[in-house]
């Protein structure tokens, strides 16, 4: 249990949907948030700005100027990500926390707790699971491993944090849990519209949902159409999350499967669509539609 640690400034890597939003809650809470926009996109340097995020010159003065770094990035960068702070971390002599609150399987989460501590950085395991905040009730931060105590310092400013044990490996493995039903479904959910709108089956089983599962079929309605742009990012999710199943002995298979499918779905002209300009009055028959005619045209 860490003590007597009072958090000052933040670090957000990178302030993307997710880490934008958190930035922006803490630093309506009365805390430093800072970031560095070195290589970003035009869209990531806008949402900084639109969360008052400061911004340093360099990964150096980064971490030499903050007392916790919180990465919050598509799952297929968190390791990159972690080895270029180490450097980082190496150079500047800096004992950071940093968190790593990606969807990431818990042996992902163990090698980048190496990482970080042989660069004498003091890991913390983290996971986001909840919409950004702001759109919905807060997300929680479920944390784990011997410095998680200090997200504590974190609770109640927008966000939730729920301390789960010190072991490295816990905070990941409940969101690999949690999100192989949420996104896992998803990724059901488009594999079978689209097989039924390929065999001329949509009117029909839509009429059988609709008498039989009519709460499953309005998630489908409401969550459907926003999945493409996010489809990619949950290409790397699902590959965590077979990982996670094949470690305990259960079958990778249903989760590489939902990885197939997202990487199809990010494929389409949908998901060059980004959060802000996305065409939300299009229908889950609409987008099911699309892709249909991308799949006879593969």
């Amino acid at each position: 249990m860490v003590k007597n640690v009072q958090i000052r400034t933040v670090a957000v890597l990178s302030p993307g949907d997710m880490g934008h939003a958190v930035g922006r809650v803490l630093k309506d809470s009365g805390l430093r948030v800072v970031t560095c926009l070195q290589g970003r996109s035009k869209r990531t340097r806008e949402l900084a700005h639109r969360a008052n995020m400061e911004n340093t010159s360099s990964l150096e003065e980064l971490v030499s100027q903050s007392d916790l770094i919180l990465s919050i990035i598509p799952p297929s960068e968190a390791v990159k990500l972690a080895q270029q702070m180490a450097t980082v971390l190496r150079a500047v002599g800096a004992t950071a926390y940093y968190a790593d609150c990606n969807a990431i399987s818990p042996q992902t989460a163990k090698k980048i707790a190496v990482i970080i501590t042989e660069a004498g950085g003091r890991f913390i395991n983290a996971s986001i699971i909840g919409s950004p905040p702001g759109k919905a009730e807060p997300p929680r931060l479920y944390v784990s491993g011997p410095h998680a105590s200090i997200m504590s310092e974190l609770d109640g400013k927008g966000i939730k944090i729920r301390l789960i044990g010190d072991e490295v490996g816990r905070a990941s493995g409940i969101k690999m849990c949690y999100a192989a039903l949420t996104k896992g479904s998803q990724a059901l959910w488009i594999a079978l519209l689209t097989a039924a709108e390929a065999m001329g089956l949509t009117d029909e089983l839509r009429q059988e949902f609709i008498s039989s599962q009519s709460n499953v079929y309005r998630q489908m309605e409401r969550q459907i159409p926003g999945t493409p742009v996010k489809a990619r990012r949950w290409v790397g999710e699902m590959d965590e999350i077979a990982s996670t199943f094949a470690q305990v002995g259960l079958t990778p298979q249903f989760h590489k499967a939902a990885s197939e499918i997202f990487r199809f779905v990010g494929q389409t002209r949908l998901a060059e669509e980004t959060p802000e300009n996305r065409d939300t009055s299009r229908t889950l028959e609409q987008t099911i539609g699309v892709f249909t005619r991308c799949l006879k045209n593969a």
